[in-house]
């Protein structure tokens, strides 16, 4: 019998796998609350009943949970010194042959963006990036490359003429940059990273989770990256004592491996 939300949080773990003490848990506590009143649940029990024989339902709910908040070339200014330092650095550091993962990459925007940005510097047909989310709906979303224009507000207008067909009033991604593009599912709580990463890029996930959860990420992200690489984070998720994880600052969000752990 589910009787509070730590019996809830027990029950989503077994149907999900998806961890909910590693999330900052007031405000995910009240994301919940507010989807069971929308399903007119009268409790948790209730709602997870519904869960298990509503796979449509399910779904919305895991999707509600993952928090998707995206947009191509958020904060403009943190993707000029992506091409103006960071990538001339790893292509002279690794070669242009570069293994990127964007994790948690949501509806794709980020991937995309990252593809874009590396044309000027890397052909197409030899950009690789792996993009993984918990979230199956946004990478549904994300293989399908369609967006609203709000979304592409801050892309630089050459990438957007570029890259883009207008179909009715949103934008698709043109196939030759979907092809750069592997998306995977992925949970960065309990999942296997990928190895041998030259660059990682997670930005604005980090800020929903616990120390703990994130202590044990940034751990998991140094043994997923070559010594050198360089892992890009959100603006508002500097890491603090970086050296702990063998990290040091290069730029402003963007941190390089110093070393194994």
């Amino acid at each position: 019998m589910i009787e509070n939300y730590e019996d809830f949080k027990d029950a989503v773990f077994r149907l999900s796998k998806i961890d909910l003490n590693a999330y900052k848990e007031r405000q995910m506590k009240r994301r919940i609350d507010s989807l069971i009143r929308k399903n007119n649940a009268d409790s948790y029990q209730e709602f997870v009943d519904i869960l298990k024989k509503d796979k449509k339902i399910y779904e919305e709910f895991i999707n509600y949970l993952t928090i998707n908040v995206s947009e191509f070339y958020r904060n403009p200014t943190q993707w000029q010194v992506l091409e103006r330092d960071i990538l001339p650095y790893l292509i002279d550091k690794f070669s242009d042959n570069l293994k990127i993962w964007s994790a948690a990459c949501s509806t794709g925007d980020e991937p995309y963006s990252l593809a874009m940005v590396l044309s000027k510097f890397i052909p197409l047909n030899k950009i690789k990036i792996v993009a993984t989310d918990i979230d199956k709906q946004v990478l549904e979303k994300a293989r399908m490359g369609l967006y609203k224009d709000k979304s592409l507000i801050g892309l630089p207008q050459e990438f957007k003429t570029k890259f883009f067909r207008q179909v009715g009033s949103s934008y698709q991604v043109t196939d030759d940059i979907k092809k750069c593009i592997e998306f995977k599912q992925l949970n960065l709580l309990k999942d296997n990273y990928p190895s041998n990463c030259d660059l990682i890029v997670c930005r604005n996930v980090l800020i929903y989770f616990t120390d703990e959860a994130k202590d044990g990420i940034y751990k998991k992200f140094n043994n997923a990256m070559k010594k050198d690489a360089i892992l890009f984070v959100g603006s508002t998720e500097q890491i603090i004592q970086s050296a702990t994880y063998k990290f040091t600052s290069l730029k402003s969000f963007f941190y390089k491996k110093i070393d194994e752990l």
